[in-house]
């Protein structure tokens, strides 16, 4: 018999029309549906928002507010990831210039990335898992072309995991008006990342030397150690990751996967009363999840990524119509920042340019733009999505 508690203590903002996982989970309050023999909720849980899910079927064993829309404080880094990861050679070395250090809020946790200095980009990805740093976020998102453009694509691949509670306005999880996301969608980036093999080794990485200044009498570059600020890797049996976050606005979150019997279970815990009750709350459900496994009916289900329709970077043509790919970009993203970004020409405008600079492809190599066509074919069509309205936010920590 399914049970549905409802937390008066919560307000929920429900999710937009056509719950996104399953109708259960746009509903307010504990939502479970156990089965004989099936374990008891952890008790005195403080999270505003909270989510247990199968990672390999999907299945959402229980949650709290699923699509509650809350400031995800640095947990909006998995989203970084998933979107600037596989763009970049791990292997590149980056010499850093000082604008690419501008911009950082104030308070923001940093690695201690300094200008004028090279970085593998592998170093700095630990900084962004290990020590949650904006400053190796915001040298990463100019590497992807600036944080503007970032911050669009972070927003585009959110649409196109069906992530509609998350709003993107800095790309670092930096307490900003209207930045938003919500336990379901965070989860959503935790499945989405731990299929990368890099994704899952440097959100498993406990600690790791990173690179620090030049000697000038010796001419050597130092190192210093880093160490993961999730507190639950390495004392929780299993746990493969995968991030936390902090700020004075945010409270604590966080989502965390562990393995067990070959199940992995994933955990998003948002808001909770207190720091560490972050920690101890994720841990009481991740045993909850492992031990419930078949031993309750699903509540609903992680969606599927639709990003892998989408063809490679490495299998595009080279010389494909700038203004496709604008037309794939412009359709991914939701209706108000069209609007905006785009001049308020709108999906169908764009996917008439699109459809116009294939066809003159088309004259000059026709296999070339019968393959484009092929793709366009495959795309998934964009997800507008309704912004969520601003709400104030103060910044420091993680």
């Amino acid at each position: 018999m399914a049970v549905s508690l409802c937390a008066a203590a919560a307000p929920y903002d429900g999710p937009p029309p056509g719950v996104v996982g399953g109708q259960r989970l746009g509903q307010a309050g504990v939502q479970v549906a156990p089965l004989a023999g099936a374990p008891a909720l952890p008790g005195e849980l403080t999270g505003q928002s909270w989510l247990v899910a199968d990672a390999g079927t999907g299945e959402v064993l229980a949650a709290y507010n699923a699509h509650l829309r809350l400031p995800p404080a640095s947990t909006l880094k998995m989203l970084f990831a998933d979107t600037v990861l596989p763009k970049l050679d791990k292997s590149t070395v980056h010499h850093v210039a000082p604008a690419e250090l501008f911009g950082l809020g104030e308070g923001s946790s940093l690695v201690g990335v300094k200008e004028d200095l090279d970085y593998r980009v592998e170093d700095l990805w630990r900084g962004v898992f290990l020590a949650s740093g904006n400053d190796a976020v915001h040298v990463l998102a100019h590497m992807n072309g600036g944080v503007d453009r970032t911050v669009q694509q972070m927003q585009a691949r959110a649409n196109l995991m069906q992530a509609r509670d998350t709003h993107v306005v800095s790309p670092d999880g930096y307490d900003t008006d209207g930045q938003l996301s919500s336990a379901y969608d965070l989860t959503l980036f935790a499945r989405a990342g731990l299929k990368y093999p890099d994704f899952r080794t440097y959100c498993g990485t406990r600690d790791a030397q990173f690179p620090g200044a030049v000697d000038k009498a010796t001419g050597q570059r130092a190192s210093f150690g880093i160490a993961n600020t999730d507190r639950l890797l390495g004392s929780y049996p299993g746990l493969i990751g995968v991030k936390n976050g902090y700020t004075t606005n945010a409270g604590a979150t966080f989502t965390g996967a562990a393995v067990r019997g070959g199940r992995t279970v994933l955990v998003t815990v948002m808001h909770p009363a207190s720091y560490m009750k972050v920690y101890e709350e994720t841990a009481a459900l991740l045993d909850w999840g492992f031990a419930a496994a078949g031993k309750v009916t699903p509540v609903g289900a992680l969606a599927e990524d639709t990003a892998a329709a989408l063809p490679s970077p490495a299998a595009k043509p080279t010389a494909q119509a700038p203004a496709a790919a604008a037309a794939v970009a412009a359709a991914a993203r939701p209706a108000a920042a069209r609007a905006s970004v785009d001049g308020g020409i709108g999906p169908v405008g764009w996917l008439a340019t699109g459809t116009c600079a294939a066809a003159a492809a088309a004259a000059l190599l026709r296999l070339r733009a019968r393959r484009i066509r092929r793709r366009r074919r495959a795309l998934p069509p964009g997800a507008p999505t309704t912004m969520p309205a601003p709400v104030g936010a103060t910044a420091i920590g993680r």
